[in-house]
């Protein structure tokens, strides 16, 4: 039951809360091991090792203005990864429920029977702080199915959509096809058999990594009930204020520019979708994207989105 925590933060000052709150809540704090990238100004860092016992921290420090944003920076977390037999890749800014490292566990442990490999994710529910103390801001205590967000089509130029989490009450996983970077829970073989791409930036990182999984045969679900919650950067979450990559950067100039990293990111998802050879960073031979536009109702070949993709109820069968 030894998990693999991948956390990469940014200029976070929730980065030791989250550890923190995971270690109290977990069911065996002793079987975490957190691989932590952090980004933040040079001298501002202070996580030592002991910060997390009885837990494992293999921890890597980077001067902000050397950030390239935050698909690099979990590739660099990946790496710290030591055989554990579950991971979990998560935001530096999460709050957890009881024991949700057995419930994960459970989870997939119920999945997985006769599947590839099986990832647990979604948008989680919210969290905020109110006087001091975290809140949590549920809103449904079934499942958060992933949809693409109303409204949204493809643009031209780059394949990059809109996702968002609606409650769908049911009380079983149900099938996804899009996934949430933030909050991923897998077998540990994930880390080696789809090494994370420092090579895209933000937008489209969660579309790139669906598409390898369905295509490499493993399938992701939305689990009932999911242990995790996460700090939205809204206006009265009552947290410190959290800078993101492509603000300014703290303590000086940016050694690299954020857009040109969006642009390549882009242009990187659109290889990949029309079946580029990427090497172990793309596509699977088990299933095709003319199967995956099938099963979700996105054909990247056509530039088109089926109604169904806008409705969780559409996945519940």
């Amino acid at each position: 039951m030894r998990i693999f925590v991948s956390i990469a933060s940014y200029c976070d000052p929730l980065l030791g809360f989250t550890l923190a709150r995971a270690l109290d809540t977990a069911r065996r704090p002793e079987a975490l091991h957190f691989g932590v990238v952090d980004q933040s100004p040079a001298g501002s860092a202070s996580l030592p090792a002991d910060a997390v016992r009885p837990a494992r921290l293999s921890r890597v420090h980077i001067d902000a203005v050397h950030a390239r944003g935050p698909c690099w920076a979990r590739a660099i977390a990946v790496s710290l990864y030591d055989g554990e037999e579950w991971f979990l890749q998560l935001d530096s800014h999460m709050d957890f429920e009881p024991h949700w490292d057995e419930r994960l566990v459970a989870q997939a442990q119920d999945l997985l029977p006769g599947r590839a490999g099986v990832v647990i994710s979604s948008y989680p529910h919210a969290f905020v702080f109110e006087d001091g103390r975290p809140v949590h801001r549920p809103t449904t205590d079934k499942v958060l199915a992933h949809v693409v967000k109303p409204g949204t089509h493809f643009e031209a130029g780059h394949p990059v959509l809109g996702f968002e989490a609606q409650p769908l009450e049911l009380d079983r996983p149900v099938p996804g096809y899009h996934l949430g970077a933030g909050c991923l829970f897998a077998p540990g073989r994930f880390v080696q058999a789809f090494p994370y791409d420092p090579w895209l930036y933000f937008h489209g990182e969660e579309q790139a990594l669906a598409a390898r999984l369905y295509t490499h045969g493993w399938d992701i679900f939305h689990m009932p009930a999911l242990p995790l919650y996460h700090l939205y950067n809204a206006p009265g979450n009552g947290a410190p204020a959290r800078p993101m990559h492509w603000d300014a950067a703290p303590g000086g100039d940016r050694a690299q520019a954020w857009w040109p990293l969006e642009r390549r990111s882009r242009a990187r998802l659109q290889a990949l979708v029309e079946g580029e050879s990427l090497g172990v960073y793309g596509l699977g031979a088990v299933r095709s994207m003319a199967d995956y536009a099938a099963f979700s109702g996105i054909d990247y070949a056509a530039r088109t989105l089926e109604a169904r993709v806008y409705r969780p109820q559409a996945f519940a069968s």
